[in-house]
């Protein structure tokens, strides 16, 4: 096939790479080349318009063993134990075929983890769809979440928590973001750099088909009415074979045989031979005669860019092959010597005898695009003045019944009863939590994750909304007691050659890395999703963020279920009354418009290393997050939780009862204590200088507002229940 300016444009590529990769080769490249050229330096591969942003974060601390740059980051969590984790999109895939598509990002993901060295503990997800009156919103849920239970449950790692979101802005568009938590030893880790000449170089795994063909570079294109006929692009997972991949590769590493190794994930063969021996500064040349391929006449350009699932490239030290090859013929994988490490600093491909690409490592890498694109800031809405006959009609447990049933607010057990989220026998704190836990099999330790993100906020002022995710992370790790220790990040955007999007992105970016800063909770890990975009409608900026914390003993975990009558109930932190861009503001008074809540980070560190500095003092016996829907809802969810009411008392606040108990304020903790450590509570609360409110007063099974509104525990839990329920059997 001739190769031209036109096929390089259908391929992905602009005017101007295509000459550069002439210009670079000096010679016009073959259709193999042009092909391995489309797939690194696309958006997905490449980085290529948020490279240059990305760089800005803080990726260090004391507790980073392995930043951004590796298949996932990497933590110290003592006694020689380390955590690996990652999240990732799988957004177009899941689109088009949302079983497969959510299937096949769960296993990218614990590949990514595995091919450290670590065993996988505990997957998390955060799942965005369009608006629930959209006609494919509900199918679309039900493929994703098959895909993502039918994949984490056949390979037996729990599911212990997530994240559900609709918003009509991403109607053409959903988001499917996979993270996945792995045990290792430290002096067990395993890294992706090449290292050593004429070292063997070995395919393990699945054989190769034609699915997933163009993958990455279709995660890097605009949805059209053509969008059917992208469905060959999405891969086709087995989660069978997976679980043999990861025993035979954890059982390899158990000894010393390996040099390198790395999951075929986007891009398949072309990434991950490219980065191995970028990272190590050499060549690697392959026969693709060699490929095992389960379809007839494979191509060498449909051999390296297959994306075809459960499939692994190693390095291993000479001598070993026979030793390695034992291995996974016990476990029934295909084992193939494919190549070998060179000095040429070349990807060198063979096929039939001739050599069929030929190209300079850092050609592909080092010279890959990097744009300073132009993007426009965004201003901080102006407040919105509420006026306060707003409030006159309304009654404030009718709003909460309102607020329990939002399909954002409202419990999410639908859908995570799909999952197991015991497998492996460590949950100790389920989906439905401020954050699931699992504790380090044998150990007191326990390991606690999080996912979240936060559209509305991003999209009304994106470098308040960027802090505000962070924040949240922050807040959710401690109020179940972790010790916040990092972040991995997936963040999701429209296309970045619009202005307006990329602009998002850089202020998000910022944001997020001036929160991290600030909280010592570094960015370890993360994916760029760009062009989540059809034809001209782009989401809304959704940056996902998976963090993690450690509880040095489980026995300490808080859970945010109240747990006795009589107890006393506070919130720590300032309430303001600040309800633009709140759940009430939005869908109850219709107001869609104004600046999202401050974000003020001396507060929200200080606020909560007092809590957890409660919480390490066995204070607190119960705690949650204030987050969407403010005070209201989140005392109703402890109360549901703990099956208890409480005696709400009259805030003694100068704003009114809508404005305080429905506020979206951002650093605060709502908490149980006993009548017996109020003295102790309140003294160092104010030597921190922390700022608190008694709430009131736990009862057996009402919620009881000034003395004479009430409302039962069982109907607050039909309001929060029903409605998924019911919405997913209509």
């Amino acid at each position: 096939m001739e190769v031209n300016e036109s096929l390089a444009i259908e391929h992905g590529l602009n005017k101007d790479e295509y000459k550069k990769i002439c210009d670079l080769l000096k010679r016009i490249p073959n259709i193999t080349e042009l092909g391995i050229f489309s797939a690194m330096w696309n958006e997905h591969c490449s980085y290529k318009s948020s490279r240059l942003h990305l760089k800005n974060l803080p990726t260090k601390g004391k507790k980073v063993i392995q930043g951004p740059g590796e298949n996932a980051g990497v933590v110290d969590i003592g006694d020689d134990d380390a955590i690996v984790f990652k999240i990732e999109s799988h957004n177009h895939p899941s689109f088009i075929e949302p079983y497969q598509g959510a299937a096949t990002g769960v296993g990218g993901i614990m590949r990514d983890v595995f091919t450290m060295g670590a065993r996988p503990i505990a997957n998390l997800n955060s799942i965005h769809f369009g608006s629930t009156q959209h006609k494919k919103t509900k199918s679309l849920l039900r493929g994703v979440v098959r895909g993502i239970g039918g994949y984490g449950n056949c390979i037996g790692v729990p599911t212990i928590g997530g994240q559900t979101c609709f918003d009509e802005s991403y109607n053409g568009n959903i988001l499917v973001n996979a993270m996945t938590l792995g045990l290792v030893k430290k002096n067990k880790i395993f890294y992706s750099k090449a290292a050593g000449i004429n070292k063997p170089v070995i395919y393990v795994g699945s054989k190769t088909g034609r699915d997933g063909i163009h993958g990455a570079s279709m995660a890097s294109a605009i949805f059209d009415e053509k969008i059917e006929e992208k469905k060959p692009t999405v891969q086709v997972g087995d989660p069978f074979t997976e679980k043999l991949l990861l025993e035979a590769c954890l059982e390899l590493m158990a000894g010393d045989s390996i040099i390198a190794i790395q999951d075929m994930g986007a891009a398949g063969l072309t990434s991950s031979s490219i980065e191995m021996a970028s990272k190590g500064k050499l060549g690697i040349e392959l026969n693709l005669n060699k490929v095992p391929c389960r379809e007839l006449n494979m191509t060498p350009y449909e051999i390296m860019l297959s994306e075809s699932q459960e499939r692994m490239l190693i390095v291993l030290e000479n001598g070993k092959e026979k030793e390695a090859k034992k291995i996974f013929d016990k476990w029934n994988l295909d084992f193939s010597i494919i190549g070998k490490t060179t000095v040429s600093k070349k990807i060198e491909l063979f096929y039939d005898e001739k050599k069929v690409a030929d190209i300079p490592v850092d050609t592909l890498v080092e010279n890959s695009p990097m744009y300073d694109r132009k993007w426009k800031k965004t201003k901080l809405p102006k407040k919105n003045k509420i006026n306060k006959d707003s409030f006159k009609n309304l009654k404030i447990l009718n709003v909460l019944n309102k607020l329990l049933s939002n399909p954002n607010i409202c419990s999410k057990e639908w859908i995570w009863q799909q999952y197991d989220h015991t497998v492996m026998g460590d949950t100790i704190q389920k989906p439905g939590s401020d954050a699931g836990i699992v504790r380090v099999h044998g150990t007191n330790k326990a390991v606690a994750a999080t996912v979240d993100a936060s559209a509305s906020y991003c999209y009304a002022h994106p470098l308040t909304g960027g802090k505000q995710v962070v924040c949240e992370s922050w807040r959710n790790l401690i109020s179940v007691g972790a010790e916040p220790i990092a972040i991995t990040n997936c963040l999701n955007f429209g296309n970045p050659e619009k202005e307006k999007s990329m602009g998002e992105f850089v202020e998000c970016v910022q944001g997020l890395g001036e929160a991290s800063k600030y909280l010592n909770f570094p960015v370890v890990s993360g994916n760029v999703s760009f062009y989540n975009q059809t034809k001209e409608k782009g989401i809304k900026p959704t940056p996902s963020i998976g963090g993690i914390g450690l509880i040095k003993n489980y026995k300490d975990m808080i859970t945010m279920g109240f747990k006795k009558i009589d107890n006393l109930v506070f919130v720590v932190g300032k309430t303001e009354g600040h309800l633009d861009q709140s759940v009430f503001s939005r869908d109850i008074l219709n107001i869609k418009n104004g600046p999202p809540p401050e974000i003020n980070l001396f507060n929200e560190k200080n606020n909560g290393e007092t809590v957890l500095s409660l919480i390490k003092k066995k204070f607190i016996k119960s705690a949650h997050d204030v987050s969407l829907g403010g005070i209201i809802v989140a005392l109703a969810k402890m109360c549901i939780k703990g099956k208890k009411g409480i005696e709400i008392k009259k805030p003694k606040q100068l704003i009114n009862q809508f404005q305080y108990m429905l506020a979206e304020d951002q650093g605060r903790y709502i908490v149980e204590i006993e009548k017996e450590n109020y003295k102790q509570f309140k003294e160092i609360l104010e030597k921190n200088s922390v700022h608190y409110d008694e709430l009131g007063v736990i009862l057996d099974k009402y919620i009881v507002i000034d003395d004479k509104t009430k409302i039962s525990i069982d109907d607050l839990i039909l309001s929060n229940n029903n409605w998924l329920k019911k919405y997913m059997e209509s």
